[in-house]
């Protein structure tokens, strides 16, 4: 699959942020690309394609003439510009692409129904929404299909995604649930690696220890869970002795429903994510 796509695939980003970097870095790292074969594209910002062609030696350019012939070369086109801008370059993409791309959108919330009728052409769409961790080679992304994408496609992008963390094929109406659950949910772990750590400082830590505490904890519990194969709740009830410090500090959690306050916490963000799919959806239209 890899000596295939060396030989034959070309693919360009159209849109030149953090996610086609991690994209671009981790396509170049597993050897699914060669940079000959990578190009990015964005509006204006000379900078920052200076960085991608010094760092990762792609193609990139601003230029309007070159950027629409890398469009038409392009057997992938991975659309990766902001929410607010899609809908122009899409429609600016319509004159460009031939019916063999594919079009491959990060983009939170466009649909594949919208990137088709933006573009106005029968073609093979392939949803998908990595999170922050991809940029590191550790980020989670749900994959949904058109049913024009063909399985040697769908293996394709497969490996792109694979490159960058996880990849799970989806239904399409799953993608708000795991915006909830994969692309917000660093955040969620963020917001409590703070809560222990501010009270670890309160317990007298300085801020540099209280820091380190926690993140060698989390760092060994999210091992003992990739390792060891058993199931969260195993691994708590094996470290919970009745009665100890560890089942005092679980009956304030308890007590306080902190389980409730996750599960709510997690749905508020998937309706939320379909909230913005509709916004866009009224703005397209």
């Amino acid at each position: 699959m890899e000596q295939s796509n060396k030989q034959n695939n070309t693919i360009c980003f159209f849109g030149a942020g953090a996610m086609a970097e991690a994209i671009v870095s981790g396509v170049l790292a597993q050897g699914i690309f060669l940079p000959e074969q990578v190009s990015v594209l964005n509006k204006s910002n000379e900078q920052r394609l200076h960085h991608l062609h010094s760092k990762y030696g792609v193609t990139v350019s601003n230029e309007e003439q070159q950027k629409q012939l890398l469009l038409q070369q392009a057997d992938i086109i991975v659309l990766a510009m902001k929410p607010k801008d899609a809908v122009a370059a899409l429609t600016e993409l319509q004159a460009h692409i031939r019916a063999d791309q594919v079009l491959v959108s990060v983009i939170a919330g466009l649909s594949i129904t919208s990137i088709k009728q933006l573009i106005g052409v029968k073609q093979p769409v392939v949803r998908a929404m990595p999170n922050t961790s991809s940029s590191i080679g550790q980020g989670v992304t749900g994959i949904s299909y058109s049913d024009e994408v063909t399985e040697v496609e769908k293996m394709t992008i497969q490996s792109i995604f694979s490159a960058i963390g996880i990849a799970l094929t989806i239904d399409e109406k799953q993608q708000s649930a795991i915006t909830a659950i994969s692309g917000s949910g660093p955040a969620y772990i963020y917001f409590f690696v703070e809560a222990m750590t501010a009270a670890a400082e309160k317990l007298g830590f300085t801020t540099a220890d209280a820091s380190k505490l926690v993140l060698h904890t989390l760092k060994g519990a999210a091992a003992m869970l990739e390792q060891t194969e058993l199931p969260a709740e195993q691994l708590r009830k094996n470290v919970t002795s009745p009665n100890g410090t560890t089942a005092a500090a679980l009956d304030v959690m308890i007590d306080q429903q902190l389980s409730t306050t996750i599960s709510d916490a997690i749905q508020r963000a998937c309706t939320r994510a379909d909230e913005l799919g509709k916004e866009i959806e009224r703005s397209i239209h």
